[in-house]
């Protein structure tokens, strides 16, 4: 099995429900993806500034990276 690699992004949550979060990384939510919750850490730095810890495949699928 491919062990995928966990990177950390720090961006900004624009919006948050009980199973996703819209994040950021330039601060802009029109371009902000969705993240699932089953899929990501979240260790808020501030009010809505955040480190993201994710599957790297993800980061690139939801165009972060």
């Amino acid at each position: 099995m491919n062990r995928s690699n966990i990177i950390d992004i720090e961006g900004q949550i624009h919006a948050r429900t009980d199973r996703a979060i819209l994040f950021s990384t330039d601060g802009e939510e029109d371009g902000a993806a969705w993240l699932p919750l089953s899929q990501v850490e979240v260790e808020m730095k501030g009010r809505n500034i955040a480190v993201v810890t994710l599957p790297e495949w993800l980061a690139v699928e939801r165009g972060l990276v």
